[in-house]
């Protein structure tokens, strides 16, 4: 865990060197502030010689200078580090994430990558600040001051070592139950942030519904755990603050008791007396600052294990060692093909598929809510492994393929359409980063979008607001089927993709793959006989199997299921959950 962290320190390995340098340098300067102050009592103002003072006294401005330039050093370098090594955690967290199949995002959830990203993040580095900068200058200072203590006298020096050992001890159990309770408490955040997140992405249904009342109770209720837990952490933690300063009063008031009776039998100045005094404070200071740190490395240290986590996860799917980088053709075939989203699934959700698709075909998929007609394609672009038997795209495996070269030669509409911040023409090249605007005009002219971006008063320059808001359902579905041919696919995938668009254009947009893009295999689930029924072939899915495979016509004679939802549909609606009859 500590070795994945501190992986990602890289180009601020130096800053994080020089840091505890500095904080050294400025704790040396700081034990010699007393020593030299208890000379110029004794030595200068007991003994009357003022040059005695003034030349102590210029010493001790400089090494106070010193020690000030070190902490600035320490502070700037410390700060640098440990901002760095967050900058560094998120972009490799990130850029990780990229390369996760869905089963791997699946098993983090939206909500728990982005506390991660965030909270984690922000807690490892305020620890790893503080191991540079506290948990260097605290031990050394105390050392040092000890040092000085047990130089001037062993005998209440000891006191300090007593102090030490028994707060030491009492911090170490402390620090043991919070920490338990801290990493109950950040996977609790996860809760909180997926609240957070599906009541501003559904705030619209949340308004539509009246249910601000349920959604703010719910809030209500993770962010109440999380306060619990913090609370009874904190509760441990605390007891820290008042046993501290109960040790330091002590340690004063016997210092002074007993360095008073040693002054009075010549045994120890007055001086050594105030640079005792001065090391107590030194030495328990460095103690609080120790115990401060300690708590925000058991904070952290539950932030370490999920960031962690993360860095360590394996991708489920891997380039093969030698990939195949070109894609022929888009024919598709599925050779007994069996799937489960988890390992060891009672029940797969596609069971011995067997298909051959040529390429150049369109094809429609229809079938009933949970017949897994989306599993079913996502199977083609490798977006999840086959459990058994093969997909092959251009009669080659996709497990063989270069996954960057495969899913750019198989464009997919998902069923939720996504439309990022930014004007269309930004929206449309995430399908082609080098596309002209010619070219992008094209691609919404065969989506029938050309007409309806033209009619806004800025063109293909118009700003889409974060997650469409600002498009209709229908058009935002039509700007995604645009950036999807931009990539001018061998295989295109449309889930489900016209469902918000009139029955006239979404004739209008087959029409247009029919005539404008006939090499490419285009597959094409609908819920609308349709939408589907002039394809060269449609697919009947039925709990995750192949009920039929034919033309329009053969399915009206051969296949129940597809006989009954035409009817249904055609003699006064219903959809495919809706048998005829029923």
């Amino acid at each position: 865990m500590i070795r994945t962290i501190l992986k990602e320190v890289r180009e601020y390995k130096r800053a994080s060197l020089i840091t505890p340098v500095f904080m050294i340098l400025e704790v040396l300067m700081e034990t010699m502030i007393p020593f030299l102050m208890a000379s110029i009592i004794d030595d200068g103002v007991n003994a009357g010689n003022i040059s005695h003072i003034y030349r102590t006294g210029g010493l001790m401005i400089v090494v106070a200078l010193i020690g000030l330039f070190a902490g600035i050093g320490g502070g700037r370098f410390g700060a640098k580090a440990s901002a760095g090594l967050a900058k560094n955690l998120r972009e490799s967290m990130f850029n990780h994430i990229q390369t996760f199949s869905f089963a791997n995002i699946d098993k983090f959830s939206t909500a728990g990558l982005v506390t991660r990203l965030t909270t984690d993040v922000t807690n490892i580095q305020n620890a790893y600040q503080m191991i540079l900068r506290m948990m260097m200058r605290a031990p050394s200072s105390m050392i040092c001051a000890l040092i000085m203590a047990f130089t001037i006298n062993a005998r209440l020096a000891s006191i300090y070592l007593v102090a030490v050992l028994f707060l030491g001890t009492i911090l170490f159990f402390i620090i043991r139950h919070a920490t338990s309770y801290f990493r109950m408490a950040f996977p609790k955040y996860d809760d909180l942030n997926a609240s957070i997140q599906e009541n501003v992405s559904a705030i619209r249904v949340v308004k539509a519904y009246v249910r601000e009342d349920q959604e703010t109770s719910k809030l209500k209720k993770a962010s109440e755990n999380i306060y619990r837990i913090f609370v009874r952490a904190e509760c441990n933690v605390i007891v820290n603050a008042p046993l501290m300063q109960f040790t330091v009063y002590t340690c004063i008031i016997l210092i002074s008791w007993i360095g008073a009776k040693m002054i009075v039998s010549s045994t120890l100045t007055t001086g050594e007396l105030m640079s005792l005094l001065a090391y107590c404070m030194n030495i328990l200071s460095s103690l609080m600052m120790l115990s401060m740190a300690f708590v925000m490395i058991s904070m952290s240290t539950a932030s370490m294990e999920r960031v962690s986590e993360v860095l360590n996860e394996t991708s489920m799917l891997q380039n093969p060692p030698h990939p195949v980088m070109d894609v022929d053709n888009g024919s598709i075939e599925f050779d007994h093909v069996s799937f489960s989203y988890r390992e060891g699934s009672e029940e797969p959700v596609l069971k011995d598929v067997c298909l051959s698709i040529r390429s150049g075909e369109t094809i429609g998929i229809i079938g009933g809510t949970g017949s897994a007609k989306s599993s079913l394609v996502s199977l083609i672009s490798r977006l999840y492994d086959v459990t058994q038997g093969a997909v092959k795209v251009s009669g080659i495996d996709v497990r063989e393929y270069d996954m960057e070269v495969l899913r750019n030669q198989v464009s997919v509409v998902l069923q939720n359409n996504v439309l990022f911040s930014g004007t269309i023409y930004d929206n449309l090249r995430w399908g082609n980063l080098n596309a002209t605007d010619e070219e992008c005009r094209e691609a919404c002219r065969l989506a029938c979008a050309d007409d309806f971006v033209r009619s806004f008063p800025d063109g293909y320059n118009t700003r889409i607001e974060q997650g469409g808001t600002n498009v209709s359902g229908g058009q935002k579905q039509r700007l995604c089927i645009a950036r999807a041919l931009l990539k001018k696919p061998k295989i295109l995938i449309l889930d489900d993709s016209t469902s918000a668009v009139d029955t006239a254009t979404d004739a209008r947009i087959r029409r247009a793959f029919r005539e404008d893009i006939p090499d490419t295999t285009k597959l094409i689930i609908a819920q609308r006989i349709s939408s589907v029924q002039d394809a060269d072939r449609i697919i009947v899915m039925d709990e995750g199997q192949i009920s039929g495979f034919g033309t329009h016509e053969e399915l009206l004679a051969s296949n129940e299921i597809y006989r009954e939802v035409y009817e249904s549909q055609t003699s006064g609606g219903g959809d495919f959950d809706e048998r005829a009859g029923e």
